[in-house]
């Protein structure tokens, strides 16, 4: 089939065949781009000058710098920001490469102990992986553990719209239906700040990367909304971003309603059309 000129770097449009009952047209439709990000990082100066490759993940193009500095962080490879001297994509033999490959340079006083990354990379390994031993490998790396946690009330009435809010903000899901979002909203239910991306994960790390360059962290006194489920992996992030209030429109697993009672973060789950599951509530939150 014919493929439009883009429109943007996270949609295309693509000529197709509808099909409803037995009758069959041809029409444009929005789909999402998906496209390989390999974050490299850079670190020590002269002669002990290492380049390491540390992940290739598939995501929607845009707000890349976000997404590696996100990655960095919430994978305990890096604590804070000054930690890094510049992010940048890389030089590569064609644009559309370099568009894909995004360079941290890490101070020179600071050298990153990357077996603490280890655990990062759990979801492609063929043995599985000890839920256990995971939450408490978040534990040693994570810089808010200790944090004294903000003490709120939050409305059932603001919960409930958080959902419409967050999907009336995503541009790209309403042209799509295949984006996941993060957002970040205050107690009294206003958006902050949005990311989305194919891979919700992406989405999340994009948003506390964000959260880290602007100086945000730690984000202990708002509110997190998923778009979709909430996995393990994305609750190990809110609790390496100091987040201790998550709602998800999605489903908890089980690992993440685990690692939610652990670390005391407010856990909801099936936050839509005015109804919520209250997995796990922090005892520093009140739900009215």
């Amino acid at each position: 089939m014919k493929t439009n000129i883009l429109e943007s770097k996270s949609v295309r449009q693509l000529e197709i065949v509808r099909v409803k009952n037995h009758d069959s047209f041809v029409c444009t439709d929005d789909i999402s781009i998906e496209e390989p990000l390999e974050i490299r990082i850079s670190y020590g100066f002269g002669e002990q000058k290492e380049n390491k490759n540390i992940s290739v993940t598939m995501r929607t193009p845009g707000n890349d710098t976000e997404l590696a500095v996100g990655f960095l962080f919430t994978e305990g490879i890096i604590s804070g920001y000054h930690q890094i001297q510049k992010a940048e994509h890389s030089e590569a033999d064609c644009s559309r490469n370099r568009e894909n490959i995004i360079k941290v340079t890490l101070a020179e006083d600071f050298v990153p102990q990357l077996m603490k990354a280890d655990r990062n990379f759990y979801t492609t390994s063929s043995c599985g992986v000890c839920g256990k031993g995971s939450i408490e490998s978040i534990r040693t790396v994570s810089s808010f553990q200790g944090l004294q946690k903000e003490r709120y009330t939050v409305t059932l009435d603001t919960l409930y719209q958080l959902s419409e809010k967050l999907q009336s903000f995503q541009n790209n899901f309403s042209a799509t239906g295949g984006i996941h979002a993060s957002g970040i909203f205050d107690i009294k239910g206003n958006l902050l700040a949005l990311r989305e991306d194919v891979g919700r994960h992406n989405a999340l790390d994009k948003l506390i990367g964000h959260a880290l360059i602007t100086g945000q962290l730690p984000l202990d006194d708002k509110i997190l909304v998923l778009s979709g489920r909430a996995s393990f992996e994305l609750i190990q992030k809110a609790a390496m971003a100091g987040i201790s209030f998550v709602a998800a429109i999605g489903a908890p697993s089980s690992l993440a309603v685990d690692l939610a009672k652990e670390f005391d973060i407010t856990l909801l789950g099936f936050l839509r059309d005015h109804r919520v599951n209250i997995y796990h509530k922090s005892e520093y939150h009140e739900i009215i």
